[in-house]
């Protein structure tokens, strides 16, 4: 399995952002911290505001924090949703054109696979990511050099 770079750089926003705890924090500053594109996260921010899982600050002080615990931010319900496409072969799409489909195994075995992932991922929270007894060494491997 494989998840896209919006997944990986939301699941990264959302650990800088629990990690800084109630503190504002800017797109600049995470784009920095991960030496990513500032403009890829302005459109994950974006998202990830919509969703509910940040809340922004205009203004000169700005910039955004969590709207929710990292407790009650699911990575499995995260994936689902900034993930576009979990197809993980032809035959789980609309547009299948694959012709063995009808009698192949492969769409059950992957299903189940794909399913297994998930379930995986919705035992864990952001609070697992961060774990408090890292939260410092978090912090001191974010800050910008």
């Amino acid at each position: 399995m494989h998840i896209t770079r919006y997944t990986d750089y939301s699941l990264r926003v959302l650990i800088y952002l629990a990690v800084q705890g109630d503190r504002l924090a800017t797109i600049q500053e995470i784009a920095e911290s991960y030496d990513i594109s500032r403009n890829h996260l302005m459109k994950v921010v974006h998202q990830l505001n919509k969703k509910g899982y940040i809340e922004t600050v205009r203004g000169k002080k700005g910039g955004m924090r969590l709207h929710m615990p990292a407790r009650d931010i699911s990575i499995g319900i995260l994936v689902r949703e900034t993930e576009q496409d979990l197809n993980m072969v032809e035959c789980f799409s609309s547009k299948n054109g694959c012709r063995i489909a009808p009698v192949c195994g492969l769409k059950s075995m992957f299903g189940e696979a794909l399913h297994a992932f998930l379930k995986v991922l919705d035992n864990y929270t952001l609070a697992d990511v961060i774990q408090d007894q890292h939260r410092p060494q978090l912090l001191r491997l974010l800050q910008v050099a």
